[in-house]
Order: C-alpha cells, then sequence, then structure tokens
C-alpha cells in the first residue's frame, strides 16, 4: 500500500462576490444614525448585496466554474466536494448535487458529499470532512472541492448593516501550499438561540444581538483554550512543537500566531476577539512579564463579568492594536468591503491574507482561524503557509475586482431587498433584476417554473 498523503490542504482559492455593493458611510446618512456608526462602531466599509438575478445555486456555481477556470482542474480529478451554506432554497435537495451540472456532464458522478448546515460554520465543517476523507481509507486519489456561500439579509433596523454576500471555493488536496496542521483543532459546540432561522417563510433570521455577541466571545474563550491544551497533548507525542515563540519570555502563546483568521459578523468583533484571546493568555499566566502594565483588579475579575466588561475589553485591545494591525488586518479586505458572507467569511479572509502579504517559502507562516457559526459551533484550527501562494494571489486579483464594483446607493439596496422579498418561495416566476452588470462568466437566474425548478444562463 502506498504511503499515505502528506500536506493536506488548500490547493486553490476562489472567491466570489456580487458586482454591487453600498457605501456603508451612505447608509449611515440614509438610516438617519450617527457618523461612524457603521464604518468606526462595526468596522464595515462596504456591503455587497445581490438581487433577484442571484441566488446561492447561481453564486455556487459561478464561484466553482470559475476556480475550475483559472486553475485548468480536470472534472474527474475531483473525488468529493461538500457545500457550506445557510441559504437553503429546499428542504430536501442540496447546493451540492446542483453543482454537479459541472462534474457529471464530464463523466464523474462518483463523487462523496453533500451539504453541511449550521449558520456560518458550515463551510469549515465541509472543510473537517474533506480532510477527514483525504485522511482515511476512503480516500480514492483524488482532491476534494469545498464550497461555502452565503446571502446575509436582515429585516430594516439595527442589523441590516450587518449583511452581505458572497461565496468561496478551495481546493483542497496533498502536497499544498497552505497546510493544515494535522489533528490540531478545538471545537465548542453547545445549545443557544442567538441567531436561527426557523421561519422558513422569510430570508431573515431571528436574532438576539448582545446574547449573540456573549456566545461568540464564550466560543472565542473555549476553541481557544481547547486549541492551546490539544497543541500540548501532540507536542508531547513528538519533539517538533510549535514555533517556539512561547519561550521568548517577552512572547505569549498568542505570538505563535503569524497571522489570525476570523469569522467576522463584524470587523470591531474581530479587534475584540483577538484582544480577547491575549486576555485568555493573561488569565492563564497573570505573571507573564508581558501583562505588568494590567490593572490588578482585572486578575481575579468572574468570568461572567468579563464577558462584557469594558475595561477588559479596553485594555487588551490596546495591547493588541500592533500586532492586531500586523497580523490580522491584512486578512479583513474581504469582510471589510463585502460584508458578512456567513460560511465563506472566514475563506473570504484567507483570501484576503493571500492577496495582501507577500510569503516566503523558506520561511513559513503559521496562521490561526478561527470560524463560529449560531446556534452554535465553533472551531478553532490552523495552517502553516509552506508554499508559493503568489500565483493564488494573482489569480484572485482581489484588489481590482473589489474596486470595479458598482457602489450604489442605500435605496437601491433597500429596493434590492423587496425584490428579493417578492422571489422568496416565488413559483412561476422571472426575475426582473439587471443582468448588465454581473460579470462575465457568471450564472443568474431565468426562470423558476410551476414546480419551484430553476433555471440559469451563463453572463457572456
Amino acid at each position: 500500500m502506498s504511503a499515505r498523503p502528506q500536506n493536506i490542504g488548500v490547493k486553490a482559492i476562489e472567491v466570489y462576490f456580487p458586482s454591487q455593493c453600498v457605501d456603508q458611510a451612505e447608509l449611515e446618512k440614509f438610516d438617519g444614525v450617527s457618523e461612524g456608526k457603521y464604518t468606526i462602531g462595526l468596522g464595515q466599509s462596504k456591503m455587497s448585496f445581490c438581487d433577484d438575478r442571484e441566488d446561492i445555486y447561481s453564486m455556487s456555481l459561478t464561484t466553482l466554474s470559475s476556480l475550475m477556470r483559472k486553475y485548468d482542474v480536470d472534472p474527474k480529478s475531483i473525488g468529493r466536494l461538500e457545500v457550506g451554506t445557510e441559504t437553503l432554497l429546499d428542504k430536501s435537495k442540496s447546493v451540492k448535487s446542483v453543482l454537479m451540472q459541472l462534474l457529471a456532464p464530464h463523466g464523474n458522478t462518483n463523487v462523496e458529499g453533500v451539504d453541511s448546515v449550521n449558520a456560518c460554520y458550515g463551510g469549515t465543517n465541509a472543510v473537517f470532512n474533506s480532510i477527514n476523507w483525504i485522511e482515511s481509507s476512503s480516500w480514492d486519489g483524488r482532491d476534494a472541492a469545498v464550497v461555502c456561500g452565503d446571502i446575509a439579509l436582515y429585516a430594516k433596523g439595527a442589523a441590516r448593516p450587518t449583511g452581505g454576500a458572497g461565496c468561496v471555493a478551495l481546493l483542497i488536496g496533498p502536497d499544498a501550499p497552505v497546510v493544515f496542521e494535522p489533528g490540531l483543532r478545538g471545537t465548542y459546540v453547545t445549545h443557544a438561540y442567538d441567531f436561527f432561522k426557523p421561519d422558513l417563510a422569510s430570508e431573515y433570521p431571528m436574532v438576539d444581538g448582545q446574547f449573540s455577541l456573549k456566545c461568540y466571545t464564550e466560543a472565542v474563550d473555549a476553541c481557544y483554550k481547547a486549541y492551546g491544551a490539544r497543541e500540548q497533548t501532540l507536542k508531547q507525542k513528538t519533539q517538533n512543537g510549535a514555533n517556539g515563540a512561547e519561550q521568548d519570555e517577552t512572547k505569549t502563546p498568542l505570538d505563535r500566531f503569524d497571522h489570525i483568521l476570523y469569522h467576522a459578523p463584524t470587523c470591531k468583533l474581530v479587534q475584540k476577539s483577538f484582544g480577547r484571546m491575549l486576555y485568555n493568555d493573561y488569565v492563564a499566566n497573570p505573571t507573564h512579564p508581558a501583562f505588568a502594565e494590567v490593572p490588578p483588579e482585572l486578575r481575579d475579575l468572574d468570568y461572567e463579568k468579563s464577558l462584557t466588561d469594558k475595561n477588559v475589553e479596553k485594555t487588551f485591545m490596546g495591547m493588541t492594536k500592533k500586532r492586531f494591525n500586523d497580523r490580522v488586518k491584512p486578512s479583513l479586505d474581504v469582510p471589510s468591503l463585502c460584508g458578512n458572507m456567513y460560511t465563506a467569511t472566514v475563506y473570504g479572509g484567507l483570501a484576503s491574507l493571500i492577496s495582501n502579504v507577500s510569503f516566503d517559502p523558506s520561511q513559513p507562516k503559521r496562521v490561526g482561524l478561527f470560524s463560529y457559526g449560531s446556534g452554535l459551533a465553533a472551531s478553532m484550527f490552523s495552517v502553516k503557509v509552506v508554499g508559493d501562494v503568489s500565483s493564488m494571489a494573482e489569480k484572485l486579483d482581489l484588489h481590482n475586482r473589489l474596486n470595479a464594483r458598482n457602489v450604489l446607493p442605500p435605496q437601491a439596496y433597500d429596493e434590492m431587498c423587496v425584490l428579493r422579498e417578492h422571489a422568496h418561495l416565488a413559483k412561476n416566476f422571472k426575475p426582473s433584476g439587471n443582468t448588465e452588470t454581473l460579470v462575465p462568466g457568471a450564472y443568474y437566474l431565468t426562470e423558476i417554473d410551476d414546480m419551484f425548478r430553476r433555471k440559469y444562463e451563463i453572463k457572456a
């Protein structure tokens, strides 16, 4: 039997976002809120959105077909295809089955995987399943493809500026330039009604905003601790540990990561969460020299109080400000300029990082990833960038594509939301959205028949 596959990771990446967006500063004026509420308070610059011409099927088809085209992927070389999404159009039929239109005509129907659903976490579950498949006896030697994407919409009100839309496709296989660290994960799953979608007649979720922020912070804490515990276990089994950053007395465990990516409901929450991880280091070792300036009253703070304590938040955001700008901010182009893409958000962060940082294969870099989905499920894991990713950055062409979007007025965004409301659950329906703004190669909806079957065309 041949040796097991090594260096399993990301071999190709593509991100798709709709060709129109709204400026958050203009949305502030339109909504009549204070200047900076969305741009500074939430850390958001623009928000992608789509009309009734695009849905989760079309966006997934667009993204995967673009990845296959740019990387010249043989359709027969994909042995597993899994989708992560919470944008559901059918209670039975998977998005993955729709994507088989890209593989089956080429004679490839022997493809494992279906959809993973749990709020924003489904993409990560699909990634884990793909890694596990390649590591297992079920692997047939082919690569796995993961598609994750969503259309994030909220009813009028405080949550509406935290929407977004987009999709990411990943090709996962052995001998990759971006390698998942084997066996190194920490997960936290519990029952919570923080954000959920029980009303199938609406695209809009039920959201308990403050509770959801608390749940997210608890998940950051739990996953960071579980990841650290797992890392120690693995270290005891091998002579090689992490990159040795902890051995420098000026460093804390947070410094073992060269970069960290987060699920980003808002970019401000990401900044707070990076500081929160350093707070976890402080709680674990308050006498560490790095914490000499921390106010002593924070040392014995009750855990529940720490979740909402503004002094904790301010202290550790301040202590991590430079590290945040160096290590986290390069990953925030897609989250800040497209908004929340739900399952795709953390992987949009990976696309941003690859596009903004010049990685040297002779000096591998460690990147932590924190993925969160309400309800709730969360994980922390990591990758090592060990190969040349410059061609990935070139194929992504991220900055040019972001800048080429049409910035529409907030009124147009409101009108698009109404269009989508009318299209939701419709049959015998023909969309009215403008196809002229779509990028070449984009799939778009042309009709929903009397049995709810959807038909698409490709923009020339």
